[in-house]
């Protein structure tokens, strides 16, 4: 590919609603997912492994984690002129408004658009987890001789109903997009199939500074109800087949193009489960394409007297005496003798005392299961205290952290 000079943004201000409580505190993009990562991570370890440097990050719903989190886990090096990751909260520069939309909030930012001159400016989503290789959209764009291109996935048409749908002809032109249809179009060559939005778009620049400009004049602040469509219109809005994109490092066991929405606790939750195993369905190592994150400074994980089945353990965990199966622990969970977990999501510094089980639970950071608890063995019970989903999944929400984190179990080493 070209050398091209190219802008992201990504927007991370959303607010995450079907996530809470785990966005009670922070916003979807900074909610943890796996053993050490945010959801943020992904959609810039994609960008910065594609040779893409030159990102800001729009934010705006209770940002500062998510701040913080990119502060410390990515910062590029000074010294090379056009690389940097950026956080931009709402300038006002517009007027004394908050980020109305998608479009509004590149709009917002006009100036920063101007100021760098890109050839090519993406505008992706910060909400889920994948590997894409952009060099290859942004191929496929030049190819098409594009004025926007939009990444698509192919998903079974029974499904359809639950995303936006692309209509497109056989060379990937878009004809029209269909917001969660009933009857959805089928891809060209798969009948069975259809083209959802991926919400990651990349576009000429003077193409999109005049969308913007017209957008904004019809009071118009979204790319994927207003701007895209009245785009259509100029015949030159392509879909890029995302299921034809390869990153290298990918395994014959994963599953090809995998793309997940973790909107919801449902989606979220499983996602972690598509971790696990030797032949997981996403697998988080791979030296050619890395998901970058924090670098954690604490010290490697202790078991003792400990049974592990089909589970992830980040560093600076304690595990004495306890069970663990189907599970992701985030660091420094402490769990005491007795302790038994089968298909749980521990985040950051939770203890779980003497005696207590946890099924299909996810326990948001700082929490203390008290000892002889039991949750997710009687729903109804635990409606009462914690928030349940429809398929039965306990979430705990994050509490105030606490002095002494670790005093009951150090006594019993």
């Amino acid at each position: 590919m070209a050398k091209h000079n190219i802008l992201a943004f990504i927007m991370a201000g959303g607010e995450g609603s079907r996530l809470y409580p785990l966005t009670a505190e922070r916003s979807k993009p900074s909610v943890p997912f796996g053993a050490r990562y945010r959801i943020v991570d992904f959609v810039l370890s994609n960008l910065v492994n594609s040779g893409i440097h030159a990102i800001y990050l729009l934010v705006q719903y209770k940002s500062q984690s998510l701040i913080e989190h990119v502060r410390m886990a990515w910062a590029l090096p000074p010294t090379l002129p056009g690389h940097f990751i950026t956080v931009v909260p709402p300038q006002m520069r517009q007027g004394q408004q908050w980020f109305q939309g998608t479009a509004d909030a590149v709009y917002q930012n006009l100036n920063l658009i101007r100021q760098h001159s890109p050839d090519l400016v993406l505008v992706f989503g910060a909400d889920h987890v994948y590997r894409m290789d952009v060099r290859q959209m942004v191929e496929f764009h030049l190819d098409c001789r594009a004025d926007c291109t939009v990444a698509a996935l192919p998903v079974p048409r029974e499904q359809a109903s639950a995303f936006g749908i692309i209509d497109a002809d056989s060379q990937g032109r878009i004809l029209r997009f269909l917001e969660k249809p009933q009857n959805p179009p089928s891809m060209p060559q798969d009948p069975n199939r259809a083209y959802a939005s991926m919400g990651n778009y990349l576009f000429n620049t003077e193409v999109l500074e005049q969308a913007l400009i017209e957008a904004n004049a019809r009071r118009e602040h979204d790319f994927g109800q207003h701007v895209l469509p009245r785009l259509v219109a100029s015949g030159k809005v392509y879909a890029y087949d995302f299921s034809q994109n390869r990153v290298p490092g990918v395994r014959d066991y994963e599953e090809p193009a995998y793309w997940r929405d973790v909107g919801t606790l449902d989606a979220y939750y499983q996602a972690h489960l598509d971790l696990l195993g030797l032949t997981p369905r996403f697998d988080t190592f791979n030296a050619q394409w890395p998901i970058i994150s924090t670098n954690y400074q604490g010290p490697a994980s202790k078991f003792q007297d400990a049974c592990l089945d089909n589970s992830i353990v980040r560093a600076g965990c304690l595990i004495h005496g306890a069970k663990v199966k189907n599970s992701i622990l985030r660091r420094e969970v402490v769990l005491e003798p007795g302790v038994e977990l089968d298909g749980c999501i521990l985040m950051d510094n939770v203890i779980v005392k003497r005696g207590a089980k946890l099924r299909k639970a996810i326990v948001d950071r700082y929490n203390v299961i008290e000892a002889g608890a039991t949750i997710g063995y009687d729903l109804e019970a635990d409606r009462g205290r914690y928030h349940v989903t429809d398929s039965g999944i306990v979430v705990i929400p994050e509490a105030q952290p606490y002095a002494t984190a670790r005093t009951s179990f150090a006594e019993d080493l």
